[in-house]
């Protein structure tokens, strides 16, 4: 299964997914269990009292480094950490974009 114009598997998408739940859990102290059961639009910043502003830089730090992936400051916003499905949906578009770049 393609995605979206990626030339990536759904296999590529659900490791994103996986380590963007890791990393959550990891960074804010939250039980694995209960991340796991985060679905695209579960609240995140502003309803996750562990997830304040100095956690967001450990939280994109840390995904910046278990993915691989560059968040240049212009990126972030409101919007990037308001649901668990808009952090998901930037971390697969940053790291699948990765991937379909032509080899040189």
């Amino acid at each position: 299964m393609w995605l979206r114009g990626y030339g990536v598997t759904a296999d590529d998408a659900s490791e994103v997914e996986a380590t963007v739940r890791a990393v959550i859990a990891d960074v804010l102290g939250l039980a694995p269990e209960r991340v796991a059961r985060f679905d695209e639009s579960t609240p995140l910043f502003g309803s996750l009292p562990e997830l304040d502003s100095m956690a967001v830089a450990g939280l994109l730090t840390e995904l910046e480094d278990r993915l691989g992936i560059r968040i240049d400051d212009e990126e972030v916003g409101g919007d990037l950490l308001a649901t668990f499905g808009d952090l998901l949906n930037f971390a697969r578009a940053k790291t699948l974009s990765l991937t379909s770049r032509p080899a040189k």
